[in-house]
C-alpha cells in the first residue's frame, strides 16, 4: 500500500505541531489547515545549555514543548524519528532522552504522535530522500507561502516534519 497525500481532508488534524528534537536545540513549528490552505502559526526553537545537568536540560525542553502545546489548539504531534550512525551511539542516547520528554509532554496533553524518518520527510517534501538542506528550505518556503526560506535549520526541519505529518496518512510510523 502506498503513501496517500492529503491536501484537504475533513478528518485530518487541523493543527499539527512538528518537532525536530535535539538536546541542545529543538526546532518546532505549528501549522494549521484552514480549508485548502496550510498556515504557519508559530515556529521557533527551545534551547538548553550544554553545561547544565541533564535533568535541567530535559526539564527546559519539556517546559518549552508544553508551552507551545498550551498556546495553540494542537491536534497532533509529528516528530522526527530517532536515527543514529553506529559511530555515534552517545548522540542516539541523548536524542532518545529529548524525544522521551517530548513524547511525555504530548502524551500528557492527550495528543497522538507520529514519527517520520528524515529520508521520508525529504521524499515527501521534495521527491528526493536525499535532498539538501537548501532544497528542503525552498520546499517549505513554497508549501507554506513564506516570504523567505526558514532559518535556522532546526526550524525549517520542524516545519517540514509538520507538513509531512499533515500530508501522510495510512502509513505513518509509530513512536
Amino acid at each position: 500500500m502506498g503513501t496517500q497525500l492529503v491536501v484537504d481532508r475533513p478528518d485530518a488534524a487541523q493543527c499539527i505541531l512538528g518537532i525536530d528534537p535535539g538536546l541542545n536545540t529543538t526546532g518546532y513549528a505549528v501549522i494549521r489547515r484552514s480549508g485548502g490552505t496550510l498556515l504557519l502559526l508559530e515556529a521557533g526553537v527551545v534551547r538548553s545549555r550544554a553545561r547544565d545537568p541533564l535533568g535541567e536540560r530535559l526539564k527546559e525542553l519539556s517546559d518549552g514543548v508544553r508551552e507551545v502545546i498550551a498556546a495553540h489548539p494542537v491536534d497532533a504531534v509529528a516528530l522526527e524519528q530517532l536515527f543514529s550512525h553506529y559511530e555515534r551511539p552517545r548522540t542516539a542516547i541523548l536524542m532518545g532522552h529529548a524525544r522521551g520528554v517530548i513524547c511525555l509532554a504530548a502524551g500528557e496533553a492527550g495528543l497522538p504522535i507520529s514519527s517520520f524518518e528524515p529520508t521520508r520527510v525529504k521524499k515527501i517534501m521534495t521527491g528526493n530522500g536525499r535532498a539538501s538542506k537548501t532544497q528542503m528550505q525552498q520546499a517549505v518556503k513554497l508549501q507554506l507561502g513564506l516570504e523567505r526560506v526558514p532559518e535556522p535549520n532546526d526550524v525549517a526541519d520542524a516545519m517540514a516534519i509538520a507538513l509531512t505529518g499533515h500530508y501522510l496518512t495510512g502509513n505513518p510510523l509509530s513512536v
